[in-house]
């Protein structure tokens, strides 16, 4: 049978998990999909432990449902998200002793090492070491420079951060669901992957990843990833906005918001009126459909706004040639991306992650916006398996060099290592 990777998406409103293998084009088919409501986690950091145990256990066990019995999930790549993710640039040298021998893998492993070695704020680890490109005795814009002569290799670096407690909890919640942590992997990272094509990541483009607790941008330009910010609003704090401001309870506004919302007031009919059910013994609630679109609109600009701030504080603002995608259950809002161009003025689509998926008739749903998390994961899982087992000239090319899968230098391997220890000396 062929590699299967499992992706589990650990979100704010709902648990998603995603059964995937490569077919013979080299297309992700998902074999199976099943999803919870999230019970335990608050704008994507676990606030309830056993309720987000439930939570995983009963997506995996719909997921689990829906395969050939001869296939049992155990090993899962985990998204990670959060509004403590942080990211930062930083520039690292590496003088090599020997002059006459090539630039090898393993400068680049030790150069990438180092980075992991930086002194973080207390509670902060480096979660992810990203190069941009490397310099060779100061000739710039190399993205690989294995086989290359020089005395000093430097490269820049996008280095993601992020608190290691959160990051403990998540990879704690899915032990004890039975499951094992393959890679703790960046949602914006795994969204991006899912939804946007090659040549939008070249031509340079900013992922707008609308969830229900956070809001995930990152931002890429000539097919590398610049920046990465979890802003700490999203589809939530729309609902309670229209639960605040119609005085309805928050199921109710849930149902309104993905139903009749719309992200633009000015498109809305003045005499448009959606009938609440009113409480026991009290009369029905009438709303008005550009009431409702109002309130709906001064969050999502709040939002925008932003997302602007993060697109500028980049420095890639005016390079951005292919604009905006938007995804994520919160990009399924009406009129979403004509309030994106008339606040950004950037071009801007919904992402859908059919980018890379085969034909999947037989799952309902599976192109919406909100599951390109998900199936990111799975891509992702595919990303590094053939990183392993591809020669490296054809893993490298067109990307610049990473680190060598033999050796990793994350903290944060270190505490799965750690954890998946801990686990299995607590079982005896």
């Amino acid at each position: 049978m062929s590699k299967v990777i499992v992706g589990l998406d650990i979100g704010t409103t709902k648990i998603a998990c995603f059964v995937g293998k490569k077919n013979e084009h080299g297309k992700i088919e998902i074999l199976s999909m099943g999803k919870s409501e999230s019970l335990g986690v608050t704008r994507g950091i676990v606030a309830n432990i056993d309720k987000t145990i439930q939570s995983i256990q009963a997506a995996v066990n719909e997921t689990q449902g829906r395969v050939d019995g001869s296939l049992v999930i155990r090993s899962v790549n985990v998204g990670i998200a959060g509004q403590h993710i942080k990211s930062l640039q930083h520039r690292g040298i590496h003088t090599r002793k020997q002059i006459d021998m090539e630039i090898s893998q393993k400068d680049v492993d030790v150069l990438i090492e180092d980075m992991y070695k930086l002194v973080m704020q207390p509670g902060e680890e480096i979660i992810t070491v990203l190069p941009q490109e490397y310099i060779v005795d100061n000739e710039q814009g190399i993205k690989d420079p294995i086989g290359m002569s020089g005395r000093r290799l430097e490269a820049n670096f996008h280095i993601i951060t992020g608190h290691v407690g959160a990051v403990l909890n998540i990879h704690k919640c899915v032990e004890r669901s039975g499951l094992e942590v393959k890679e703790i992997i960046l949602e914006p990272i795994a969204s991006a992957d899912a939804v946007l094509s090659e040549e939008e990541k070249e031509a340079g483009v900013v992922l707008v990843d609308i969830g229900g607790g956070t809001t995930d941008v990152a931002i890429f330009h000539e097919g590398i990833i610049r920046h990465t910010a979890v802003i700490p609003f999203g589809g939530n704090v729309i609902t309670d906005d229209i639960k605040e401001g119609c005085t309805i309870m928050r199921r109710h506004a849930e149902s309104l918001k993905v139903k009749f919302g719309s992200a633009l007031s000015s498109q809305s009919q003045e005499n448009e009126v959606v009938c609440i059910p009113g409480l026991k013994g009290r009369d029905p609630k009438e709303i008005t459909v550009k009431n409702l679109a109002s309130i709906i609109q001064a969050r999502m600009e709040e939002i925008i706004e932003m997302v602007q701030i993060e697109i500028v504080n980049s420095g890639y603002s005016k390079k951005l040639i292919a604009g905006i995608v938007v995804t994520g259950g919160g990009s399924q809002l009406k009129h979403i991306t004509q309030l994106f161009e008339y606040m950004t003025g950037m071009d801007t689509r919904v992402g859908y992650p059919t980018e890379h998926l085969a034909n999947t008739n037989h799952i309902e749903n599976l192109t919406s916006p909100m599951f390109a998390t998900g199936i990111g994961l799975v891509l992702k899982g595919f990303e590094k398996l053939d990183e392993q087992t591809e020669q490296p000239e054809v893993a490298s090319q067109g990307h610049v060099k990473g680190h060598s899968t033999k050796t990793r230098g994350s903290f944060f391997d270190e505490l799965i290592k750690r954890g998946q220890k801990f686990f299995s000396d607590s079982e005896d």
